[in-house]
């Protein structure tokens, strides 16, 4: 080894050129890309108003996406809620089967290129069912799909996600899925038929979060179900004492959102600059009684 002034000391220069490996390292950056689960209600919205300063300090410049379905009592969307969640630091919403749910999304959806519904939807329904992310100099492809297993038998997902990718493959590097099933099998299904054509597949609609996030062999991250933001101590994010009556007795019951406590559920995902494919998964969960306790 040599030395410099005594005070620096240099190895050797190695066989493989280290700035080759320093330009490699440079140029394949990571894009965060942070999905929060399904939003139920007005105590999902405090819990995203409380967590959303802690998740853009901790991933700073990341992508934020957030299923928002059951934001408005459970039911769907309005556009006020909308509004905030985009004022939170929100970049892209999500919807599901409670689309139509609140009478005003018709009067806003057509309009707000920063919320999809799923895009199998019949021909002609409002919205849209994908469109681009723009945060900073990145663009990200977002994707809504509904599943038909024991959920309405709409267009199908698979043939539907095919005909988006035909063009947009050619267009955007980043492309994620938000996959709104029912089904389990559905969910892993998509997951394998999109894996390598697209950046990440996740699940929603079922509220519990699943632990097999992982990267698939040709590298879409994926997850079965990011988990609900909501209500910790109710069925799903809705009061409890009426479910259970549904359950025991069968009669008709009209189901409320919880109040109380709340958790949190979501996944961060890095992504490559230079293919678009994820390079990293992984799960975020708070409730209340532990906010900042990782």
């Amino acid at each position: 080894m040599n030395t410099l002034n005594n005070s620096v000391t240099w190895e050797k220069w190695p066989k493989q050129p280290l700035f080759l490996v320093l330009i490699f390292e440079v140029r394949c950056k990571i894009i965060k890309v942070v999905f929060i689960g399904d939003i139920v209600g007005s105590v999902g919205r405090k819990a995203l108003k409380t967590i959303m300063p802690r998740l853009k300090q901790t991933h700073a410049n990341a992508i934020f996406i957030a299923n928002g379905e059951n934001a408005a009592a459970g039911r769907g969307i309005t556009s006020a809620i909308a509004k905030e969640m985009y004022e939170m630091g929100i970049h892209g919403i999500t919807m599901g089967n409670h689309t139509w749910d609140q009478k005003d999304i018709f009067d806003f959806i057509d309009q707000d290129e920063k919320m999809v519904r799923p895009a199998n939807f019949p021909p002609g329904t409002p919205g849209r069912g994908h469109t681009v992310i723009k945060v900073k100099d990145q663009e990200l492809l977002l994707i809504n799909l509904q599943g038909r297993t024991f959920l309405p038998p709409i267009d199908c997902p698979f043939r539907k996600v095919e005909e988006i990718l035909e063009t947009a493959k050619k267009k955007y590097k980043f492309i994620f899925v938000d996959f709104h099933a029912e089904a389990t099998s559905e969910k892993i299904a998509m997951g394998w038929h999109l894996d390598g054509k697209v950046s990440a597949v996740v699940g929603t609609h079922t509220h519990v979060q699943t632990h097999d996030e992982r990267i698939l062999p040709q590298g879409t991250a994926y997850v079965t179900d990011v988990g609900m933001v909501g209500p910790r101590d109710g069925v799903l994010g809705m009061e409890r004492v009426s479910v259970l009556q549904k359950f025991k007795t069968q009669l008709p019951v009209r189901f409320t959102t919880d109040e109380g406590k709340w958790h949190f559920h979501a996944v961060v995902m890095d992504l490559n600059d230079q293919t678009g494919l994820a390079k990293g998964i992984k799960l975020i969960r708070y409730d209340e009684d532990h906010v900042f306790m990782d």
